[in-house]
């Protein structure tokens, strides 16, 4: 019932419950004040009515809003007396008098916006009948689309294989990628993510590379598919992960706040060991309550070949665990990850077998420790990101001869190696400009046992954010003792161009 309904019908209520009163006993000329022109506009002018009464508000709202209340002529209101019939029948007269006058109102409005009423009435038919065609012919009520286009124009000067062939000339390559997110719950997620690129092994394409970019894929400008999981809730503070097609770092989370996007190495915390990006079928589950973090993951980089399936240690095996606690401003993580033959540490200067991965009868164990810390606001004060990881390879079942780049014939297995990697990187936020982001970031890969010389890698980058979803970002980076290249130092550079849709 609208306001002025129950305003009007309560009195009449009230009055007509009341006890009958004779002509004599009516205060006619008070019942007449309710039509006069001298009609009560604040409640202030009755003198028996106080800011303390219980129905003060009420009142002071029918008088100066509505000005449906009147009282007496010796300014009282009388609040406490019964109302007669013919009081309630002023009372509701003059409340049907105050209707009609908004009535009148609205009915001139509406004749003066005639015109533009119209026009909106046919704006709102429009949209709806858009909306109904779409609910018809929409691709999916529970998917959306987004996607990420990336543009990469960069090299690396004079860089040569160890076969003496040139790869350092400048190329101008892309990687798409396209993520059909689907939710059943609100909740939930199954991604399944379309992915196209380019880009050569050399120097930029490959996992065997100290070159490789973080957005980097080579399909030969062929569609693959590059995940397909689900993930759903379990409770409120654990996520279950699962797919025929997943990466363990997606699975986890990497303590670092340093993000520039560019070389694949400074993407894993200093733990290529680690957070190795390996990616196949596999399972996960991470727990998050009040900061602290714990996750456990499996993945088998070869579990869709049923002559090993996911669980054959053939079927290249990785299970990474680990243990943190994060905030806004700081955190801290301790990983773990176990491989088998097929799988190799991310960004490894030197090989174990083939280009970097275990052969049959190696396995290997890593560890890693990082952390981060950044500012509340970040002008002349950057975030700090720092990692560290060891890796321990066992030695092969039987020696077995690989060809390699660093040697024609080379002979691997017969003893353990271990190696180390870390890195240290800056960050700005808001960089000159709010949006913007600088940082530099300096490490080493993990390097293999024989190789006596360490690389070093540094990496500088400038981010600009044109707009909220397209970013330009140049850098440049230097890699000594580069393993792969002829044991070569090399500085290079990219412009990295990403639209987001």
């Amino acid at each position: 019932m609208k306001l002025f309904q129950q305003l009007m019908l309560a009195p009449v209520a009230v009055g007509l419950i009341a006890p009958s009163a004779t002509a004599a006993e009516l205060n006619l000329e008070g019942v007449n004040q309710y039509a006069s022109s001298e009609q009560v506009v604040s409640v202030t002018q009755f003198s028996d009515v106080r800011p303390t009464d219980w129905a003060y508000q009420a009142l002071s709202n029918l008088v100066e809003r509505y000005g449906c209340v009147a009282g007496y002529p010796d300014g009282t209101y009388r609040g406490g007396r019964a109302m007669t019939r013919y009081e309630a029948a002023a009372l509701l007269n003059v409340c049907l008098d105050r209707v009609t006058e908004v009535t009148e109102e609205l009915d001139r409005l509406i004749s003066e916006f005639e015109v533009e009423l119209a026009i909106l009435k046919g704006r709102v038919d429009g949209i709806e009948s858009k909306v109904i065609e779409l609910e018809v012919t929409q691709f999916s009520t529970t998917t959306k689309l987004n996607g990420e286009a990336t543009f990469v124009l960069g090299g690396v000067p004079d860089l040569k294989l160890n076969n003496g062939e040139n790869v350092g000339n400048t190329a101008f390559n892309y990687d798409v990628r396209l993520n059909f997110d689907t939710s059943f719950t609100g909740n939930d997620l199954l991604r399944t993510r379309l992915r196209a690129g380019n880009f050569s092994a050399a120097p930029f394409g490959s996992d065997s590379s100290l070159f490789k970019l973080d957005d980097a894929e080579m399909t030969g400008s062929d569609v693959v598919l590059d995940r397909l999981y689900y993930q759903f809730p379990v409770g409120s503070d654990a996520t279950v992960t699962v797919g025929p097609k997943v990466s363990n770092t997606e699975m986890t989370w990497i303590p670092s706040v340093y993000e520039s996007g560019i070389l694949d190495f400074f993407t894993t915390a200093g733990a290529p060991g680690v957070y190795n990006k390996a990616t196949g079928a596999g399972v996960g589950v991470q727990y998050e309550k009040s900061g602290f973090v714990a996750g456990v993951n499996y993945i088998a980089q070869n579990g869709d070949d049923t002559t090993t399936g996911v669980f054959d240690a053939d079927g290249a095996l990785n299970v990474l665990a680990q243990l943190g606690y994060r905030q806004d401003n700081w955190g801290v993580g301790v990983g773990y990850r176990y491989g088998t033959a097929g799988t190799r540490p991310l960004s490894y200067n030197g090989f174990l077998g083939a280009n970097g991965t275990l052969i049959d009868g190696q396995d290997s164990n890593s560890v890693s420790a990082s952390a981060y810390w950044r500012p509340s606001e970040s002008r002349l004060v950057p975030s700090i990101s720092v990692g560290y990881g060891y890796n321990d390879v066992s030695a092969a079942t039987e020696n077995v001869y690989v060809i390699s780049r660093i040697a024609n014939v080379g002979k691997v297995g017969n003893s353990d190696t271990t190696n180390q990697s870390w890195f240290v990187g800056l960050q700005w936020d808001d960089a000159f400009i709010t949006g913007n982001a600088a940082g530099v970031a300096v490490g080493q890969p993990a390097n293999e046992e024989s190789i006596d010389k360490d690389a070093l890698m540094l990496e500088l980058f400038y981010k600009a954010q044109i707009t909220d979803n397209i970013s330009i970002t140049p850098a440049v980076f230097y890699i000594s003792n580069n393993q792969s290249y002829q044991d070569s130092s090399n500085w290079g550079g990219v412009i990295q161009t990403k639209f987001k849709f």
